[in-house]
């Protein structure tokens, strides 16, 4: 068994990844910037990212890392290429090389994030282990339809005179602010997340 000051060195050691998460094709950008342990594994992340960004989940989602595809085998299309994310972890990929890689959220909506591996920093002690430290506007709807979905939703809330306008406003519960961006909100999401 370890001594306690050979735990403490160990768990002072650990590292986390600072990640930057853009929301490709929108303006102004939607993006955040989380911390994640070195030891995260691909299914995880993909809640992280989820949960970061805003949405809900329920949608097939795929990481397209160093040319390789990677989320949850379709047994209806086995030759389609995507490996099993179960067993990947992000730091073999990036001590590898990669600096950027691609998450696609809704096949359907096809929401396609760009991120950025920006740094490796030692993790806080007594922190989450995973945090969002900073970001900027709202995380489009689930179902909008994607980019021009969202850019049509939001033409039309706002304008009263639009035929979609009320239906939109009550689909989306009232009102939605592009601009909203709620730190302490989504960090109380993500301290859900057992690593």
């Amino acid at each position: 068994m370890p001594r306690a000051g050979t735990r403490r060195l160990t768990r002072s050691a650990a590292l986390c990844y600072q990640l930057r998460i853009e929301l490709e094709d929108i303006e102004p950008m939607i993006w955040r910037r989380v911390l994640v342990p070195d030891t995260i594994a691909l299914p995880k992340l993909h809640v992280v990212l989820l949960w970061t960004m805003g949405w809900q989940g329920g949608h097939p989602h795929e990481f397209e890392i160093g040319r390789q595809r990677y989320g949850i085998p379709d047994e209806d299309w086995p030759d389609a290429g995507c490996l099993d994310e179960n067993r990947v972890r992000l730091k073999p990929l990036i001590e590898a090389g990669v600096r950027h890689f691609t998450y696609l959220y809704d096949f359907g909506d096809h929401w396609e994030h760009r991120i950025v591996v920006e740094d490796r920093v030692p993790a806080e002690p007594k922190t989450a282990s995973v945090r969002c430290i900073a970001g900027e506007n709202a995380c489009p709807p689930e179902d909008v339809g994607g980019v021009p979905g969202y850019f049509e939703f939001l033409a039309a809330l706002r304008d009263p005179a639009n035929e979609e306008h009320e239906t939109l406003r009550r689909w989306i519960g009232g009102s939605f602010d592009p601009t909203h961006f709620d730190l302490a909100e989504i960090n109380e999401r993500l301290a859900d997340i057992k690593i």
